[in-house]
C-alpha cells in the first residue's frame, strides 16, 4: 500500500508547499497590477508572522495592503508605528522572538530608521525590508532616486535588487527563505525604484493564493530565541561597548566579520532561488556592455535593442540581481569581451559605478564609463542611453531627446 504524503496549513489556511515548488513549479496565471500589489500577493503566500507599518511615500500603499493581509487572516500581527525608527525597533523584536517579519520603507524614512538596520544584522534577524527607493535630498522630493541605497550597503544587510513587478513578487518569497538559512540568517533588503515600479501597472504571473511557503522556524535559527543571557541578545542587554579590554574590541570585530560572512554564505541559495545572481540580455559577444541594476536595467535593454535595430551596435546587458552579495565572478566572466562598459543609474553620486570599478580592479581592461546618471524624479528614456554610446563610439547622434 503507498504511503500517503502528510498534507499540512498554514493559520490561513493555505496548503503548505516547498519554496521550490512555490517558486519554480506551481502553475502560474497572468494578472494585472501594481509593484505595491505584487508586494500584497507575495506577502499572502509567504505565511508571515508579524509586519509594522509606518506611512511614508511611495511604499505606504504597500504597507496598507498588508494590513488588509492581517484583516484577512494571512498576517498574524500588524500595527502601525510611532516613526519609521519605531517601526524599525518593533518589527526587530518581533523577529528576536522567532516572528517571520516584514516591513516597508522609503527614503527619509530609510534614514530616520538608519540605526536600525546594523542592529538587525548585528543581533542576525532574518527580517525582510522592501524598500521603495525615492529622493532623499534637499530640495525635497518623493519622486524616483535610489541614492539611499548607497547608504545601506554596508549595513550588514543582504542587498537585492529588483527591476519590475515580478522580480518584486519573486524575490520577497526568495528573500524569505534565504535569509532563513541557518547559515545566512541575516536581513535581507529587496529593493525596488518608487514610483516606476510601485505605481505602475504590469503583468505578473502568480502561482494559487491557497498555497504558501513553510512557517518559519526560529528553533533552527543559529542564535537562541530572544535568549538576554547568551549571544547575541547579551549584547544588548550587557553592551560590550561599556568594556575597555580586549576581549571587547576582539567581539565587536569577530562579529562583524561574520555578519559579512554571511552574507557571502548566502551566494548559493539566492543563486538558486533568484535564478542566478545576473542576468544577461542582448549579444553575448558585444564589446559595449551596460551593469546596471532595477529599472535602469529596463532601459538599457530597450536601448540594446535600438543601437542594434537602428544603428547596427550590438550591445549587452548585464542586470545585477544582487548587490549584497555583489556577484564578482559572475560579472568578471560576463564583461570578459568588453571593451567599454556603461553603468546607467538614477542617482548623481555613482555609487553603482563605484562597486563595479572596484571588483573590476585588475581583472577587466575595459574603460568604464558612468553614465548616463538621472536623479531626482527624472526619467532615463532609451535615448539617453543610446546617445551616450554614439558620442562616445563617435557616430552622430540622431535621436531626439
Amino acid at each position: 500500500m503507498q504511503k500517503s504524503e502528510l498534507v499540512q496549513y498554514n493559520r490561513a489556511g493555505q496548503r503548505i508547499v516547498s519554496p521550490d515548488y512555490l517558486l519554480f513549479e506551481a502553475p502560474r496565471t497572468k494578472h494585472f497590477m501594481t509593484g505595491s500589489e505584487a508586494v500584497k500577493e507575495a506577502v499572502k503566500r509567504a505565511s508571515v508572522d508579524a509586519s509594522v507599518s509606518y506611512p511614508i511615500t511611495p511604499q505606504s500603499e504597500a504597507a496598507h495592503l498588508i494590513g488588509e493581509l492581517w484583516v484577512e487572516g494571512y498576517v498574524g500581527v500588524y500595527f502601525r508605528g510611532e516613526s519609521e525608527f519605531g517601526v524599525m525597533s518593533e518589527i526587530a523584536g518581533c523577529a528576536l522572538a522567532g516572528a517571520r517579519c516584514i516591513t516597508t520603507t522609503s527614503g527619509p524614512g530609510t534614514l530616520r530608521a538608519m540605526e536600525n538596520f546594523p542592529m538587525w544584522a548585528g543581533t542576525r534577524i532574518p527580517v525582510q525590508l522592501v524598500l521603495m527607493a525615492r529622493g532623499v535630498n534637499s530640495p525635497l522630493s518623493i519622486q524616483p532616486d535610489n541614492l539611499e541605497v548607497s547608504f545601506l550597503l554596508d549595513t550588514g544587510c543582504m542587498i537585492w535588487y529588483a527591476e519590475n513587478a515580478q522580480d518584486l513578487f519573486d524575490m520577497i518569497l526568495a528573500g524569505f527563505v534565504v535569509a532563513e538559512q541557518p547559515d545566512v540568517h541575516v536581513p535581507v533588503i529587496t529593493v525596488v525604484d518608487g514610483f516606476f515600479v510601485s505605481h505602475t501597472r504590469e503583468a505578473v504571473m502568480l502561482p494559487p493564493d491557497d498555497i504558501a511557503l513553510p512557517p518559519y522556524n526560529p528553533y533552527r535559527a543559529p542564535m537562541p530565541v530572544i535568549d538576554a543571557e547568551v549571544p547575541p541578545g547579551r549584547f544588548l542587554r550587557d553592551p560590550f561597548v561599556m568594556k575597555s579590554n580586549y576581549i571587547s574590541y576582539a567581539t565587536h570585530a569577530s562579529w562583524q566579520w561574520e555578519v559579512r560572512a554571511a552574507i557571502e554564505r548566502s551566494r548559493p541559495y539566492a543563486k538558486h532561488y533568484l535564478r542566478g545572481l545576473i542576468e544577461e540580455f542582448g549579444d553575448p559577444e558585444a564589446d559595449i556592455v551596460f551593469v546596471t541594476c532595477g529599472t535602469a536595467a529596463a532601459q538599457a535593454k530597450e536601448a540594446c535593442r535600438i543601437l542594434e535595430d537602428e544603428e547596427g551596435i550590438k550591445t549587452k546587458v548585464v542586470k545585477l540581481k544582487t548587490i549584497r552579495p555583489f556577484p564578482i565572478q559572475e560579472l568578471r566572466e560576463a564583461v570578459k569581451n568588453a571593451r567599454y562598459i556603461f553603468v546607467p543609474e538614477f542617482n548623481v553620486v555613482g555609487w553603482l559605478e563605484r562597486e563595479v570599478r572596484r571588483y573590476l580592479y585588475k581583472h577587466s581592461d575595459a574603460e568604464i564609463i558612468g553614465s548616463p546618471r538621472v536623479a531626482g524624479g527624472m526619467t532615463m528614456p532609451p535615448e539617453v542611453i543610446v546617445k551616450e554610446v554614439l558620442k562616445f563610439v563617435g557616430k552622430e547622434v540622431k535621436h531626439v531627446i
